[in-house]
């Protein structure tokens, strides 16, 4: 089992707000679309609709032999000595299972259980976004398959489960609702070096660099009093996303001081970063969010440290309520931290 903490190439007050209803009503419109990702037929329901990730966990563990079992599955609350509590671990490229030898498109597992597993792992993604899953996985992995692998945590044919897939700028997960008061099944983490592990100001070629570019329009449409908020000297650490609570002491801008339309930004701004998740956990994200006071309780900040090619373009940036992080570093190329509950009690194990 690996675990590198570095990439090996670089070391309510009259609020303009999307409420959770809306959003729900946003992201459903594109749920029709999103049923119809192309997936493996293994996945077929009565030969109609894909099944869901959480269906296919279930199935897929069913299918694995005990000498599977031993290698790739774990009690809910198994704590490994040296990283602790191991479903809810987030690291930027690591593996919790051996990647040279139970990698997913290895020969430890059957072809039908190579279907099942590459179906839940595109079906926890919006139909829209394949394309750039897959040019992320080439450029920072070789494809798909060879340096991924899985976990499954608990039991998922009579009981709570996870089910986790992790490797180079890659943690995602699914847990049918078994993880209490988190989104995304814990906290998780994308990324992606489009070209070489420094990029240029532009980023060219990275699937992600649009996100920063929504955010640094946003920074655009404050001024100078707003500006001195929101950005901030020193970055943190960016796996620094556990949560503050209510009395957190939050770099940047809170959002309900922004005006009508820069609260509308924002709202985009929010809407780019879930739009690559299937409409199921956008929703829940969305609810959880909801629970802490919404978007207008979190802050905004963007940090004046590491500005590729120093032209303002603020490459880090990070969104924060008392358990709402969402922290985006964008140099040398881009990582993104995700950990969203409706609680800050939820420890982070990062």
């Amino acid at each position: 089992m690996t675990d590198d903490r570095r990439c090996p190439d670089v070391v309510g007050n009259g609020l303009v707000s999307l409420s959770r209803r809306e959003f729900v009503s946003t992201v459903g419109a594109a749920a029709t679309v999103a049923s119809a990702v192309s997936l493996p037929n293994v996945i077929l329901a009565d030969e109609k609709k894909p099944q869901q990730p959480e269906s296919l966990v279930k199935k897929l563990y069913g299918s694995l032999s005990e000498t599977q079992r031993k290698q790739v599955c774990f009690d809910w609350d198994h704590v490994d000595d040296e990283r602790g509590l191991l479903r809810s671990r987030v690291a930027n490229n690591w593996q919790i299972t051996d990647k040279e030898k139970y990698n997913v498109a290895s020969a430890f597992y059957t072809k039908d259980q190579q279907e099942m597993i590459e179906a839940i792992f595109y079906g926890l993604y919006s139909a829209d976004w394949k394309k750039q899953i897959l040019k992320q996985l080439k450029d920072d992995a070789g494809g798909y398959g060879k340096q991924q692998t899985i976990a499954i945590f608990g039991q998922p044919d009579t009981g709570k489960f996870e089910f986790v897939m992790t490797g180079r700028h890659l943690t995602v997960r699914c847990d049918g609702d078994s993880a209490d008061h988190v989104a995304f099944g814990g906290p998780i983490f994308y990324g992606h070096a489009a070209q070489s592990g420094t990029e240029a100001p532009d980023h060219p070629g990275n699937v992600y660099w649009h996100q920063a570019m929504k955010a640094n329009a946003l920074y655009k449409m404050l001024d100078g009093k707003q500006r001195k908020l929101a950005l901030v000297e020193d970055t943190p650490e960016e796996s620094a996303v556990d949560f503050q609570g209510k009395q957190g002491g939050f770099d940047g801008i809170r959002i309900s001081e922004l005006s009508r339309d820069q609260k509308e930004h924002a709202q985009g701004v929010l809407k780019t970063l879930l739009e690559p998740y299937r409409d199921s956990d956008q929703v829940e994200a969305m609810k959880l969010l909801d629970k802490q006071g919404g978007l207008d309780n979190c802050h905004l900040a963007f940090y004046q440290s590491e500005d590729i090619g120093d032209d303002g373009v603020w490459d880090i940036w990070r969104l924060e309520g008392p358990s709402f992080v969402w922290h985006f570093r964008g140099a040398p190329h881009v990582h993104v931290w995700v950990n969203v509950a409706d609680d800050a009690s939820v420890e982070l194990n990062a």
